[in-house]
């Protein structure tokens, strides 16, 4: 359904006002799962910074930023990430993601992950993806899981959000053209 309604795209320099409205908009949601950010982060010259810093990691192969959008008009409503990049032995990397809440349960989170895991793998040539939520946040664990994420375990105490250490369901995707 939603195929058809979304791109996905680098960051660029002139995405930093529309991220900075988005956190701003979703800082409570976003809060709720996630360690919550230095007040800086809400603003559009730490975004643009970040946003700079992520051309240098990707270019680098260390960090890999995307925004997504709607196809109709452009507009971003969510971000997603490759992190941790690690090449040699492993070639792996791990899937981060977080996504306007007005527009949660259509299917869009899920048809970003499955994109930027397809680029992963063909692109970048990664073997394994991980990715991991709070077992309070049941949604994003399904995201991942629709989009073919396995369930492997719990990292326990894994994340400090809200002063509190959460563990984390830990979920990965092979490359399927390297199963065994």
């Amino acid at each position: 359904m939603s195929e058809q309604h979304i791109y996905i795209r680098y960051t660029e320099d002139a995405d930093a006002a529309e991220l900075t409205a988005m956190f701003k908009r979703n800082r409570d949601f976003f809060e709720k799962h996630s360690p919550k950010p230095p007040e800086a982060y809400y603003t559009e010259e730490h975004q643009l910074q970040a946003i700079l810093k992520s051309k240098e990691d990707r270019d680098a192969d260390k960090r890999y930023s995307f925004v997504i959008c709607l196809e109709e008009d452009g507009r971003i409503f969510g971000q997603i990430g490759l992190n941790f990049v690690m090449r040699g032995a492993l070639q792996s990397c791990m899937i981060g993601y977080n996504l306007d809440q007005a527009y949660n349960g259509r299917g869009y989170a899920t048809e970003a992950v499955k994109r930027v895991a397809q680029y992963a793998f063909d692109e970048l040539k990664f073997h394994r993806i991980v990715g991991e939520a709070s077992p309070s946040n049941p949604g994003s664990i399904r995201v991942l899981e629709k989009a073919g994420f396995h369930k492997e375990g719990i990292s326990r105490s894994n994340v400090k959000i809200n002063g509190v250490w959460e563990d984390h369901q830990v979920l990965a995707l092979i490359n399927p053209s390297e199963e065994i």
